[in-house]
């Protein structure tokens, strides 16, 4: 099976879409990834979604990459007497850590790590920001604060602190519960949720070791500020707008998305855009045009990825959600525009071999007629750095392990296969050949470029481009052993 476009597409699972039957119509029209929300229902639940993704995989012969996101810690208000109460603006307003039920006056906030981070003059926002309180006087089990604007509060609503770093773990009991639980389970991505700092990343790793590479949500403005070295840390980058809208000023989000976009592109480590992307289609068949929009400009940016939360999740749609971004991406990607922005906001740092020769092969392609970049590759790298050059011709991800092949489900561009092991170049050309043709790509009349590390198997190693024949006969009769 192969898609007409380069950007890929992440679906989250739910109750709207947990049969075998909705999340194979899923994969056919167009999911690359699925997400698993780990805030949402149980293990078992999630046991049983990753058998049937397993299962359908076989079923189809394609390699799908499976992502699980952790919770990550929750900051919420506590519970108050009448359920409910309405704060007018310039009241005065205490949390605490008080047991009792809220009033008017206090609610408890369970969280002192909350209370030693704050200063006068900082911000606490509720219930997705729609409520803003401004800090007059704190201690270690309180904060007195005035109402900036006001409306009903009630029970457990969520609580973000934008002002301050937290003194908190990005990984709670129950994240490293379920990250164990996660990694036994056989998943390819690991998100991490309220990352704040690289050391958060690295404690992360530490538990995860080479079982799953991990992706890190910027959601927090500390994200932001720090996010060079999370990058650094980090084997991908999700761009969540949703708690990153609450904590700073909306219109700051586009051009930090273009920013964390474009880093992650001059590095070659997938981004995945998400949260809201086509929210209206949780209710209706059809998405807003501004939606559209909204996902086309993350694919002008050339983000690896742009994914579906509640749409697929818990949505009446799931299924035309996933095929409305497919038909958005086919659409901006036939754009001869897309291809000029795309290459103007092209990285040219190249600093090794490997980097040298996956840039000659996108060049190579731009300037003769080949059908494809077909690229052996073991731990996944050589397949990246193509990647990250965004070529205008399809790219073959071949690797005999079945991890790597999973895992690369997610970057830009690539069509995974799994292949048989090779020690020779010759036999390496015309495995390429052969999935060429069997999958569509070119004819025994093409040519495509193979790029490879010689020795096989040397993690990034590539050190070897040629330009081949697609017919076997040709390739015996002019390559080199």
């Amino acid at each position: 099976m192969r898609r007409n476009r380069n950007v890929k597409v992440v679906a989250t699972l739910g109750p709207a879409s947990s049969t075998r039957e909705v999340i194979r119509d899923l994969f056919e029209a167009g999911a690359d990834v699925f997400r698993l929300n780990m805030s949402h229902g149980t293990q078992d639940d999630i046991r049983e979604r990753h058998r049937l993704i397993r299962e359908i995989e076989l079923e189809l012969e394609r390699p799908i990459a499976i992502l699980a996101d952790l919770q990550g810690p929750k900051l919420r208000c506590g519970t108050f007497a009448n359920g409910r109460e309405t704060l007018e603006i310039g009241a005065r307003f205490r949390f605490d850590m008080d047991e009792a039920e809220g009033t008017a006056e206090r609610v408890r906030l369970p969280h002192p790590e909350i209370f030693k981070a704050l200063q006068p003059g900082a911000t606490l926002l509720v219930n997705d920001g729609k409520m803003r309180f401004k800090v007059l006087e704190c201690d270690g089990s309180s904060a007195e604060t005035e109402v900036m604007v006001g409306g009903e509060i009630s029970d457990r609503k969520g609580v973000n602190v934008p002002d301050v770093i937290l003194p908190l773990a990005a990984l709670s009991k129950k994240d490293l519960s379920d990250l164990e639980f996660a990694c036994k389970l056989g998943v390819d991505w690991l998100a991490l949720s309220f990352v704040q700092r690289a050391e958060d990343v690295e404690e992360a790793r530490a538990l995860v070791g080479d079982r799953a590479l991990i992706i890190s949500k910027i959601e927090k403005p500390a994200a932001v500020q720090n996010f060079d070295s999370i990058l650094a840390a980090s084997d991908g980058i999700m761009v969540a707008r949703g708690d990153l809208g609450v904590e700073l000023p909306v219109q700051s989000l586009p051009p930090i998305q273009k920013r964390l976009v474009r880093g992650c592109r001059a590095v070659g480590k997938p981004v995945i855009v998400a949260t809201q992307m086509l929210e209206s289609m949780i209710t209706s068949p059809v998405p807003t045009r501004a939606e559209v929009s909204d996902v086309a400009q993350a694919i002008y940016e050339g983000a690896d990825a742009v994914m579906l939360s509640g749409e697929s999740a818990a949505g009446q749609y799931p299924v035309e959600a996933v095929k409305t971004m497919n038909n958005v991406a086919e659409s901006v990607e036939s754009d001869s525009i897309y291809r000029s922005v795309i290459e103007a906001s092209r990285s040219s740092k190249h600093g090794s071999t490997s980097d040298a020769i996956t840039a000659a092969a996108r060049e190579v392609a731009e300037t003769t007629d080949v059908r494809a970049i077909a690229c052996f590759t073991h731990s996944g790298t050589t397949a990246q750095m193509v990647s990250r050059e965004r070529p205008r011709v399809p790219i073959l991800a071949l690797t005999p392990i079945v991890t790597t092949a999973r895992r690369l489900c997610l970057v830009w561009g690539l069509h995974c296969a799994k292949t048989d092991e090779v020690d020779r170049f010759k036999h390496a050309v015309i495995l390429a050949a052969r999935i060429a043709r069997g999958h569509g790509f070119a004819t025994e009349d093409d040519r495509i470029i193979v790029t490879a590390g010689v020795p096989f198997n040397v993690s990034g190693s590539t050190n070897i481009l040629r330009i081949a024949p697609v017919r076997e006969k040709a390739i015996f009769e002019g390559e080199p052993e």
